[in-house]
């Protein structure tokens, strides 16, 4: 099977190193352009949050399952302040930064499948899952 990677992330270089190496795994494992687009932009937005809120994390990307049905595995960790309400964090337009507050929603809009755990003063870990179709 192909390679897992992990790329910390510590600078904007960082996040288009793990999106290149994101969406180069998510091609060898046959996935079509369109969700090649989705797993690249969830790879950036994590990646971007990573260092917005936390400063330097890390991104891991992995395949999962099998011939009959692949997918991809991405997890974002940080140890940054942790997010104080992550269901408001979750609704479209909540934003801490400034920004438009579409983050954290779009990546789990854009996946199959979506889990967060934050806990205060220890980070953040964000876990996603996307299937071939």
């Amino acid at each position: 099977m192909t390679e897992a990677f992990q790329v910390p992330i510590r600078s904007d270089s960082d996040i288009l190193i793990a999106r290149g190496q994101g969406r180069a795994l998510a091609a060898r494992l046959g996935f079509h352009s369109g969700d090649l687009a989705l797993i690249a932009t969830t790879i950036s937005e994590l990646a971007r949050n990573i260092l917005s809120y936390a400063g330097t994390g890390e991104i891991a990307v992995q395949p999962i399952g099998d011939s009959h049905k692949p997918g991809i595995l991405i997890i974002a960790r940080d140890k940054g302040p942790g997010i104080s309400d992550v269901r408001k964090a979750l609704q479209d337009g909540y934003s801490t930064s400034g920004g438009l507050g579409l983050g954290l929603p779009g990546v789990r809009r854009l996946m199959d499948e979506f889990d967060i755990v934050s806990e205060a003063g220890l980070g953040t870990t964000v876990t996603v899952k996307k299937w071939k179709r």
